[in-house]
C-alpha cells in the first residue's frame, strides 16, 4: 500500500508540474498523450483506492455534484474597490501622485515615489484561500465584506494551481505562507470567446455578449461540469489574508514576483516606475498596446510600491489612497435612434434609453445607450430617428454623446402661403412620462435633482427586488437566512409582490417555490431523486420572519426603503413624533419642523406616504401581525417647534420670511384663520404688499387646504405632549458625537446607541460643531482634526463614565 500512495503522490507531482508548463508558462516539455496516460494512470488509482484522493489532486478540477446555491464567505480581509481616476489625460496619473506626496507631506525636493504600474482586467474579482500550500476555497468579492463559495468551479480553471509550487530545494522560491489568500481576476481570452461563440453556433444555442459577462457567468454556475466547459483564464495581482509568511516581500512588485513562483499566473506588462511621468509614460504605453492584447482590460492600476507607505497612506471611506486605476478614453461611433425607452431601475428612477441601430464600439455590439436624464436630453436635444455619437462609456455603459444635427430628419411645413414651405424636425423633442410606465404611480423629480422618480415604492414592480432585500436586511427588520437568491425566486416567481406578502408565506410556498425555481433552472436536487422533499431550509426561513415582527419603531420605518429616510431620520421620526400612527399621517410641513429633516426629505416622505397604495402596505403590516415596538408620547422639545409662527414658516410660503411668519402669528388663533384674511388684514397684521399678495396667492392654491390638517394635528400633538418637569434631559442633549477608530470593547453600533439613548446625535465628520470625538485604536484622521479643532477627546472608558 505504501507503495501506492507513493506512485500516487509521484503522479500528482508529475502532472501538477507539466499542467504548469503547459497552461501558466505556455511551455509544455511532455506531448499531450503522455499527460494524459499519466492522468488515466492517477484516475485509475485513485478509483482502487479512493483513500488517496486530495484536494490538490489534478483530478478533482472537474466534477462534483450541482449545488443548490453559494454559501457566502465572509473576507477576513475586505475586498475593497479601488478609486477611478475619469480625467484620461496624462494630468489623470499627475494628480495621482501629486495626492500621493500631499498625503505623505513630502515636498518638491525630495525623491520621487516608486510605484507598482500593472493593467487592469476586465473580469470577475476573485480572492483565492490557500492553507498549508493547498486550495480550499474560492470566492467572490460579493459586495467586499461578503462573497459567495465559488471553489468547485475554480477548480476548473487549469491556469490555478491547487498546490503552491514547492521550493525544489532552492533558495530562489519563497516557503510557502500557513494562510495565504490571492486576489486575481478570471477573465476570458478574445480568442477563446470567439471559438465558444463558433461552437454555440454550431450547437444552436445561443451566443454570448461579451467576454467579461461569460467569464462572471460561467464563475457563478452552479453545475461546475457547465463551468469547466468555459475557457476561463487567470491572473493574480494581490494579497488578501496571511499567516506566518516570514519571507513576504516589502513591495508589490516583488509580492507579484512571489505569486509567480508559487505558481500563479501574473501579466507580465507590469513595470515599477518612478513618479507622475513615470506613470504617464506607462499610461500611454499601454494605450498603444491596447488593441493588441488578448483580452480586454478597462485601464490601468498605479499602485504605491512600498507595502509600508501603503500603510502610512491608508484608506478613505472603502478605498485605499495608495491605488488609483486610471481609464483610456472610451470608442465612439456613429447610428440612429430608432426609438427612446423608459427603464424603471430599482431605486424607482427614471432612465431614458436609445434603442439603436446595431453598431459596434468597444469591442462589442452594441444597440442600446443611455440617455441618463431630461436634462441631458434637452441638453443634446436627442430625438427619435437622429443620428448620434455613442460612446461605450468607461467600456462597460454606452451612451449617447451628441446629436449630428445636418442628419435630423426634417418635413415640409407649410409657411406664410401655399408657395412659402419650411423644413421642420419630424419628431418632437422627448418628454420623459409623469406617470411611472411599470405600476403607473406618478413620477417626480425633486428641486435639485436631475433623476425623475416613481413614487410607486412598494408596489412598484422595477423596485420590489431591492426594497425586499433592504426590508429584510439585518439593520432594517434582520430576517434571518432570507437571501439574495430567496428574494429573487420569490418576486420572479410572483409569491411576493409587495413587502408585506413576506408576511403571508407558507410552508407550501417556499417548496412550491423551490421546485418551480429547479425546473425552470434545469437543476434535479439530489434529494429530489433520492424521491425525499427538504423542508428545514424552509421552516428556518418562515420562523426568521416570524421573529422579525417585533422591530424597533425606528427600523421599521428604515425598513421601508422610503427615499431619503436613512437609519438616523427613521430615528429622527421614532423619537420625536413617537408612533407609526402619528409618522404616516404626518403632512410635509410638520415633517420640516424636525430636526435634520430638511425640505427634501420631507417632500420625500410625504410623497411616499401620499400614494394609497404605500400606505395599504402598512395597514397589511399591522393586520399581518406586525407590531413596531418602542412607541411613546412625541418629544416634549416638539412643544417649541409646534408654535404658529414655526408652523407658518415650515409651510415655504414665497417671500414670506422667518420674522414675517413671527409677526403674522401673534394675529392667529389657528392657522386656518387665514383663510378669512384680506388683503387690507394681511397688511394690516404688518406684511407688506408685495409679501401680503404672495400669501394671498398661495391661499388661492390647492396647498393651502393643508392649513386645518396643520391645526388638527398641533391640538393632537401638543395634547399627548409629556409634562415639561417629567422629562429627564440626557447628559448629551442637544450635543453631537463623532465615533473614530476601534474601541476595546464596545462595537460601534453599540456605541452609537449609548450616545442617542443619552440624547445625543452620532455624526460622521468632525467640525467646529462637534463637541465630543470619542477615540479607540487606530483613530486616524477624524482624531487628528479634532485635536486640531480643540474638540474635547475621549476614550471608551471616559464615554462611559459620562453616560453614568
Amino acid at each position: 500500500m505504501l507503495e501506492t500512495a507513493q506512485r500516487a503522490q509521484q503522479l500528482r507531482e508529475e502532472l501538477n508540474r507539466y499542467g504548469y508548463e503547459y497552461y501558466v508558462l505556455d511551455q509544455p516539455t511532455v506531448p499531450d498523450a503522455e499527460y494524459d496516460r499519466l492522468f488515466q494512470a492517477l484516475q485509475a488509482l485513485e478509483v482502487a483506492h479512493p483513500e488517496l484522493k486530495t484536494a490538490d489532486s489534478p483530478t478533482q478540477r472537474v466534477g462534483g455534484a450541482v449545488l443548490p446555491q453559494f454559501l457566502p464567505v465572509t473576507h477576513v480581509v475586505p475586498m475593497l474597490s479601488i478609486r477611478t481616476e475619469t480625467d484620461v489625460t496624462a494630468q489623470g496619473a499627475l494628480a495621482f501622485d501629486a495626492s500621493v506626496r500631499k498625503e505623505l507631506d513630502l515636498n518638491a525636493s525630495e525623491p520621487a515615489i516608486e510605484y507598482a504600474a500593472e493593467l487592469k482586467f476586465d473580469g470577475l474579482a476573485i480572492s483565492l484561500r490557500y492553507e498549508d500550500g493547498v486550495l480550499v476555497q474560492a470566492a467572490t468579492r460579493g459586495d467586499g465584506a461578503t462573497g459567495e463559495d465559488v471553489t468547485q468551479n475554480i477548480r476548473t480553471i487549469q491556469q490555478i494551481p491547487l498546490r503552491l509550487r514547492a521550493s525544489q530545494g532552492t533558495q530562489s522560491l519563497p516557503h510557502w505562507p500557513k494562510v495565504l489568500e490571492v486576489r486575481g481576476e478570471v477573465y476570458m481570452r478574445r480568442d477563446d470567446f470567439e471559438k465558444l461563440n463558433a461552437r454555440q453556433s454550431e450547437l444552436g444555442e445561443k451566443t454570448f455578449v461579451n467576454p467579461r459577462n461569460t467569464a462572471a457567468g460561467a464563475v457563478r454556475q452552479l453545475d461546475p461540469k457547465i463551468a469547466a466547459e468555459r475557457p476561463l483564464s487567470f491572473y493574480g495581482y494581490g494579497l488578501g489574508a496571511i499567516e506566518g509568511w516570514d519571507l513576504q516581500p516589502n513591495t508589490h512588485s516583488g509580492v507579484l514576483d512571489a505569486l509567480a513562483e508559487f505558481g500563479f499566473p501574473v501579466c507580465d506588462i507590469r513595470e515599477v516606475v518612478h513618479g507622475g511621468q513615470g506613470l504617464v509614460a506607462f499610461h500611454q504605453r499601454v494605450a498603444q498596446l491596447r488593441d493588441t492584447l488578448p483580452f480586454d482590460i478597462d485601464g490601468v492600476v498605479y499602485k504605491v510600491n512600498s507595502l509600508e507607505l501603503q500603510r502610512q497612506l491608508g484608506f478613505r471611506t472603502r478605498e485605499p489612497r495608495w491605488a488609483v486605476a486610471h481609464k483610456y478614453p472610451a470608442q465612439e461611433a456613429l447610428t440612429v435612434v430608432e426609438a427612446i425607452d423608459v427603464q424603471v431601475g430599482r431605486t424607482g428612477a427614471l432612465t431614458p434609453v436609445a434603442r439603436l441601430a446595431p453598431v459596434f464600439v468597444g469591442g462589442v455590439t452594441v444597440t442600446n445607450a443611455t440617455l441618463h436624464n431630461q436634462d441631458e436630453i434637452d441638453r443634446k436635444d436627442v430625438r427619435l430617428g437622429d443620428t448620434v455619437v455613442v460612446r461605450r462609456a468607461g467600456d462597460v455603459i454606452p451612451e449617447v454623446v451628441s446629436v449630428v444635427i445636418e442628419r435630423r430628419p426634417m418635413v415640409e411645413v407649410s409657411g406664410a402661403d401655399l408657395f412659402d414651405t419650411q423644413l421642420a424636425a419630424k419628431y418632437p423633442a422627448y418628454r420623459l412620462p409623469e406617470q411611472c410606465p411599470v405600476c403607473g404611480s406618478h413620477a417626480v423629480r425633486e428641486a435639485g435633482e436631475a433623476v425623475t422618480r416613481c413614487t410607486g415604492g412598494l408596489i412598484c414592480a422595477a423596485q420590489r427586488k431591492e426594497a425586499v432585500r433592504h426590508f429584510a436586511s439585518r439593520r432594517m427588520m434582520d430576517i434571518d437566512g432570507l437571501g439574495e437568491r430567496y428574494i429573487d425566486n420569490l418576486v420572479d416567481l410572483g409569491y411576493v409582490t409587495s413587502l408585506a406578502d413576506l408576511y403571508r408565506l407558507t410552508l407550501d410556498d417556499f417548496l412550491a417555490m423551490k421546485r418551480r425555481a429547479d425546473e425552470r433552472d434545469g437543476v434535479t436536487p439530489e434529494s429530489v431523486k433520492a424521491g425525499q422533499v427538504t423542508s428545514k431550509w424552509a421552516e428556518n426561513l418562515l420562523a426568521g420572519i416570524a421573529a422579525s415582527k417585533r422591530p424597533p419603531l425606528a427600523r421599521f420605518i428604515f425598513a421601508l426603503g422610503i427615499r431619503h429616510v436613512g437609519e438616523s431620520t427613521a430615528k429622527t421620526l421614532a423619537d420625536w413624533l413617537g408612533s407609526l400612527a402619528r409618522i404616516r399621517h404626518a403632512p410635509a410641513p410638520l415633517l420640516r419642523v424636525l430636526p435634520d429633516i430638511g425640505s427634501t426629505v420631507a417632500a420625500a416622505l410625504a410623497e411616499f406616504l401620499a400614494e394609497p397604495h404605500n400606505q395599504q402596505v402598512i395597514d397589511d403590516f399591522l393586520a399581518l401581525g406586525v407590531e413596531p415596538q418602542g412607541e411613546h408620547a412625541p418629544h416634549p422639545a416638539l412643544r417649541e417647534k409646534l408654535t404658529p409662527a414655526a408652523m407658518l414658516a415650515a409651510l415655504e410660503i414665497p417671500k414670506l420670511t422667518a420674522a414675517r411668519c413671527n409677526a403674522l402669528a401673534r394675529s392667529l388663533t389657528d392657522l386656518a384663520d387665514l383663510h378669512g384674511f384680506s388683503l387690507g388684514r394681511l397688511q394690516d397684521a404688518g406684511l407688506p404688499l408685495d409679501v401680503a399678495q404672495s400669501l394671498m396667492a398661495w391661499l388661492a392654491t390647492p396647498a393651502a387646504q393643508v392649513l386645518a390638517q396643520l391645526d388638527a394635528l398641533r391640538t393632537e400633538l401638543l395634547a399627548a405632549l409629556p409634562e415639561a418637569d417629567a422629562v429627564a434631559q440626557g447628559v448629551l442633549m442637544g450635543k453631537t458625537v463623532v465615533l473614530t477608530g476601534t474601541l476595546p470593547t464596545l462595537s460601534r453600533d453599540e456605541a452609537k446607541a449609548m450616545v442617542e439613548a443619552a440624547g445625543g446625535k452620532v455624526s460622521g465628520s468632525v467640525s467646529k460643531k462637534t463637541d465630543f470625538v470619542v477615540a479607540g485604536e487606530a483613530a486616524g484622521s477624524k482624531l487628528q482634526k479634532a485635536e486640531e479643532l480643540g474638540v474635547t477627546v475621549l476614550s471608551e472608558e471616559d464615554l462611559i463614565q459620562l453616560l453614568g
